[in-house]
């Protein structure tokens, strides 16, 4: 079926057809639709909604629905997200799999509530304490909003940890055209939750481990899946880049201006290829490591003073020039704005 529909609302959908039956959080500029969406779509499936008193709550309510082996999740924006890191850091401890929104709004602090991108470290670097990883997606459409947080939960169950949902403000507050079809999304079992019954009495959730060598065992443990993760789930979209002589490398919004950046300098005689990272942990370093490997420069464009670009200098290992354009504040560039980058890093000839 299809349906006009925006970002924000899209994720819930999405969360619904996967199975999701517990949403808990707190409103917020940018984010606050999901919550809205959530409320109203939620009990109609025989689910629970609950805007808890603060997002400090809301992660702590995930952490007791996950255990019970719900497929559950939350949403919310920078500031939230800074609320949530320890109840983050303690799901990825207990190896408790659920998803979690982040639509990114201006910061640090309270910023405004304009779209940006700078919240890339704190999700992707993981902001809370400890050895954890979290899985993170990175939707660049109202279609993606959907389908990406289908994939998130799938992910969060496959390797038992949080995963999360990354979106700039622009891809969460934007209407497109949605196309859902509904299909039973099977779920795997699990025989770690608390249900309550006489066989799973025994279970118990937690990320303690009072003796060194049982700590350390678990972090091993984790430490594996993360490896396999980022064998499997690496994912990226690319175009133009088989004879492109400079790359341009965004996520979210910033990856559609660029693709029609790309599109336009082409008419223009300029070999300009695209990289977009759909997982931006685990990043496909290596796909970008080959897409880049003829290029004479990179150019990473972030609504950031620049963060994801560390991980494409990292990839790359200084084989190829990177280097970076941001805007901040809520500021998006424009197709022209981004061609003028480019044609001012591009040989006099061209």
């Amino acid at each position: 079926m299809r349906q006009l529909c925006k970002g924000n609302v899209a994720l819930v959908k999405g969360a619904i057809l996967a199975g999701c039956r517990g949403y808990y959080g707190y409103p917020i500029t940018p984010a606050s639709e999901i919550a809205e969406a959530a409320a109203l779509y939620f009990p109609q499936v025989g689910g629970t909604f609950l805007q808890a008193e603060s997002e400090t709550a809301a992660i702590n309510m995930v952490y007791g629905a996950a255990a019970t082996g719900l497929r559950v999740m939350s949403g919310s924006s920078g500031p939230g997200l800074s609320l949530m890191q320890e109840g983050i850091s303690y799901l990825a401890g207990a190896e408790l799999p659920c998803v979690i929104v982040d639509v990114m709004r201006g910061g640090p602090g309270l910023g405004n509530i304009a779209p940006e991108q700078s919240d890339y470290f704190a999700m992707v670097k993981g902001g809370g304490h400890g050895n954890y990883r979290n899985l993170v997606l990175a939707p660049a459409s109202v279609q993606e909003m959907a389908d990406l947080t289908i994939l998130a939960f799938e992910l969060a169950d496959k390797y038992r940890n949080p995963a999360i949902v990354l979106a700039d403000g622009f891809v969460g507050q934007m209407m497109e055209p949605l196309d859902l079809e509904y299909r039973e999304i099977p779920q795997p079992e699990k025989p770690w939750a608390v249900k309550g019954t006489h066989e799973t009495r025994g279970n118990l959730i937690s990320s303690i481990f009072l003796e060194t060598d049982e700590l350390e065992d678990h972090e091993r443990k984790m430490e594996a899946k993360y490896l396999r993760a980022q064998a499997l789930e690496p994912r990226y979209e690319m175009s133009h880049t088989e004879d492109a002589e400079i790359l341009l490398v965004g996520y979210g919004i910033v990856a559609r201006i660029l693709h029609s950046a790309v599109e336009s300098l082409r008419k223009q005689g300029v070999q300009a290829g695209l990289f977009r990272p759909i997982t931006l942990w685990p990043y496909p370093s290596k796909a970008l490591a080959e897409a880049a490997a003829n290029v004479e420069r990179v150019l990473v464009v972030e609504l950031s003073n620049g963060q994801m670009v560390e991980d494409v200098r990292l990839a790359l290992n200084g084989k190829v020039p990177v280097e970076f354009y941001g805007r901040g504040g809520g500021n998006v560039p424009s197709v022209k704005e981004l061609q003028e980058q480019v044609l001012s890093r591009m040989p006099a000839t061209v």
